[in-house]
């Protein structure tokens, strides 16, 4: 079985640019109005829409 070079696996990411890492988990604490009481809501959203996510109510 024959080595693959490193310069192949970086032509390889490159290729998949736009895979599961450009997505990020992020939990926003919501209060709930009734009770008083919070809950978490999480939410695997893409990091360009995180501010977004956090600015509406």
């Amino acid at each position: 079985m024959a080595k693959v070079s490193k310069n192949a696996r970086v032509g390889q990411r490159a290729a998949n640019a736009g895979s599961g890492r450009d997505f990020v988990k992020v939990v926003k604490s919501v209060k709930d109005e009734a009770t008083g009481k919070y809950t978490y809501k999480q939410v695997m959203i893409h990091k360009d829409k995180v501010k977004d996510f956090f600015a509406k109510k």
